[in-house]
């Protein structure tokens, strides 16, 4: 596998639909701000997506895919894959159904619960409606990622890396018409507009990933649910997955419950923040987790260890090149990241200043969630979910503990640091445990490569620290003066960067070049080099 390439398809399309996302949260801060029908809509838009990467992506992707490439592997006909696809749907679709409408109808216990047991103020039929809207987009993208996790297995990732593109589009329609029929001066219309949109976008992404899933030659014919071999041992390998891929997801919902206790804004603040902390998390962290899972489930399937090794350790150094820069420069260049793209209109400077060492706190983990990323699929590939279970159980353990002795003292930042804190210990558990069973450990030469790298970030942020406050006058300028004054922070961050990177040797030129070239790569996986 070409894993550059495949990560850059990943991640390029990830970048376009990143883009786009700004764009409507651009729009979203400008019309909704940080007010209660803003509070509303986060919550009710960050429900079904919590459940989704819990469970769509993260805990089925993950016991699916190795289960998935067994099957391809063992008949080149595939009519052992199809029929464990049509098993998979037919129990999958059901039980998706049950849990929407179950969810639906506890909607308003749900909201009362994070909402401080009710003395919130966020407890009302709007925000109730609100969620009950989006959620059914849980059940929709969960499908999704059916079709998604088949061609991500046949090393077909563009469509699916394209599909949340169609979710921001729709977003920024239902914004454009709040805007058309009442010059966005209706905040709790805007928001009906948009859990509209959400649903709505939920429908355009299964179809066109069932498309290009039928593309392949697969067919998904609805039939009786069965429960075989097959169904029961992806059950198995989805429930401890929850934990183990989806940590980052559980420390998002216990994030809201404790959001529920802080003032008006706060749903806003950490969702506007965390859009900056995803943006190289998606771009990077997520698209290794997938080019890798198949690739690395089929070298184990041929016990080639060394390849399987050699995957993750290029992985590491290819996901740190890009992360360990991104999060330095997001916490030195938060404030007028968060200015330039978010105040304004109905987002104030002192909605700004919050989010602002909100994304300060929340980067400080953004290396370690993309080491997750990295490391997970180790187990998963090697069908255990276990291990993660019991270094996510752990990690959540601490999450808590830190909220509780941070948000007194600091509030919502604390709130964000905890979360960074305890994906640093799942990280540290995480490889403890796969270099204990010596299924993967860090040679010399990578941890040299990742000091070189952090040597090189820690010279752009100074830079950064210097070239910030020239623009200070500009970040809140017009729309031209915000864009060139961002544009040329970007840049002289970016250039520095890359400069120490090449002089330093961050940059292996010999991988890189390995990595680029199909046949290189190949020769490489098979040689041991």
């Amino acid at each position: 596998m070409n894993l550059l390439k495949s990560t850059g398809i990943i991640a390029g399309l990830t970048l376009v639909s990143r883009i786009f996302g700004f764009l409507r949260d651009i729009m979203l801060a400008r019309i909704l701000g940080a007010g209660a029908a803003a509070d509303a809509w986060q919550l009710a838009f960050q429900l079904p997506n919590i459940f989704r990467r819990l469970f769509a992506e993260g805990a089925f992707s993950a016991a699916f895919v190795p289960l998935f490439n067994r099957k391809i592997e063992a008949d080149e006909e595939r009519t052992a894959a199809q029929a464990f696809v049509i098993d998979v749907l037919s129990v999958f679709v059901p039980l998706l159904l049950v849990f929407s409408a179950i969810m639906m109808l506890a909607m308003p216990g749900i909201i009362w619960l994070i909402d401080d047991f009710g003395r919130g103020g966020r407890t009302s039929g709007f925000s109730i409606s609100l969620a009950r809207i989006t959620f059914p987009y849980l059940g929709l993208i969960s499908v999704t990622t059916l079709f998604a996790a088949i061609l991500n297995s046949l090393s077909r990732f563009a469509a699916a890396a394209a599909a949340p593109i169609m979710l921001n589009i729709c977003m920024i329609t239902a914004l454009l018409a709040s805007y058309w029929f009442n010059d966005g001066n209706d905040p709790r219309q805007t928001a009906y507009f948009l859990a509209i949109a959400v649903a709505a976008a939920g429908l355009v992404q299964m179809l066109w990933l069932f498309y290009w899933a039928r593309k392949t030659g697969f067919r998904f014919p609805l039939k009786m649910p069965r429960f075989n071999a097959d169904v029961k041992e992806l059950g198995i390998l989805i429930l401890p997955a929850v934990f183990g891929a989806g940590i980052y997801q559980i420390s998002r919902f216990i994030d809201l419950f404790f959001l529920g206790r802080l003032p008006e804004g706060s749903f806003v603040y950490l969702a506007m923040a965390d859009r900056l902390n995803q943006l190289p998390l998606g771009i990077i962290g997520i698209a290794l987790g997938t080019a890798i899972l198949p690739a690395l489930s089929r070298f184990i399937a041929k016990d080639d260890l060394g390849g399987a090794q050699r995957l993750q350790s290029n992985a590491i150094e290819l996901g740190m090149l890009l992360t360990i820069p991104a999060a330095i420069a997001l916490f030195f260049a938060a404030g007028p990241l968060v200015t330039s793209f978010y105040v304004g209109g109905n987002f104030t400077a002192a909605d700004g200043q919050t989010t602002s060492a909100v994304v300060a706190a929340l980067v400080v983990g953004l290396p370690a969630y993309v080491l997750v990323k990295v490391l997970i699929p180790g187990f998963f590939a090697r069908k255990d979910t276990r291990t993660p279970v019991y270094t996510a159980a752990i990690s959540l353990l601490i999450n808590i503990a830190l909220n509780l002795l941070l948000i007194p003292l600091y509030g919502i930042t604390g709130l964000a640091f905890a979360g960074a804190a305890a994906a640093w210990c799942n990280c540290a558990m995480l490889y403890t445990m796969l270099h204990r069973r010596g299924h993967f450990h860090v040679e010399w030469t990578l941890l040299v490569r990742i000091g070189r790298i952090t040597l090189s970030a820690a010279g752009m942020a100074l830079v950064l620290v210097y070239a910030a406050p020239i623009g200070a006058g500009l970040y809140d300028g017009t729309v031209w003066e915000r864009i060139g004054s961002i544009t040329a922070l970007v840049s002289v961050g970016g250039l520095v960067y890359a400069a120490l990177a090449w002089l330093t040797g961050a940059i292996d030129r010999d991988k890189i070049t390995m990595l680029t070239k199909k046949k290189a790569a190949e020769a490489a996986a098979s040689e041991g080099s």
